[in-house]
């Protein structure tokens, strides 16, 4: 895939980011977690009013450097990842995220990229990631990218 872009979310990116962290959520996780915990992480995680709200404050201070999006040359959104520094030296992903139809196009891995040179430009030289459950869909992709176990749930790597 050719993305046309990969920028700082907009306003007008938080109802597709919504849509696009649920969707992703309930495929990855309905069968391994169960409907009532994917229900509680879309409702957590993916409520709109959040994620504006976050939108609305992007750098607004280490810990929290705010949302990416991936945009197709349409400029729909594909993919979406937020992160910031939580600790000296520390990056974190919070989410990352690719619609479920543009995956093992680059658009997680552009994501990833960018999220990690928005951390080390904050000081970062280190990321890590806590995926929802052991055995998540999204392992191998952070594996392939140098991740390693620190814990079942927990991954890291050098930036």
């Amino acid at each position: 895939m050719l993305l046309a872009d990969v920028r700082t979310a907009a306003p007008r990116d938080a109802a597709a980011i919504s849509r696009l962290l649920a969707e992703a959520i309930r495929e990855d996780y309905g069968s391994l977690l169960g409907e009532m915990r994917v229900g509680r992480l879309v409702s957590d995680h993916c409520s709109l009013p959040r994620i504006r709200a976050e939108i609305g404050i992007p750098g607004g201070a280490p810990a929290w450097l705010g949302w990416l999006v991936a945009a197709d040359a349409d400029g729909t959104v594909v993919g979406a990842a937020s992160g910031g520094v939580p600790f000296p030296s520390g990056g974190e992903i919070y989410s990352l995220c690719t619609a479920p139809d543009h995956r093992r196009q680059g658009v997680g891995t552009a994501l990833l990229a960018a999220a990690g040179r928005r951390m080390r430009a904050h000081g970062a030289v280190s990321q890590r990631i806590t995926l929802p459950a052991e055995g998540a869909p999204a392992l191998p992709f952070f594996t392939h990218h140098g991740f390693t176990a620190l814990t079942p749930v927990r991954l890291g790597r050098t930036l």
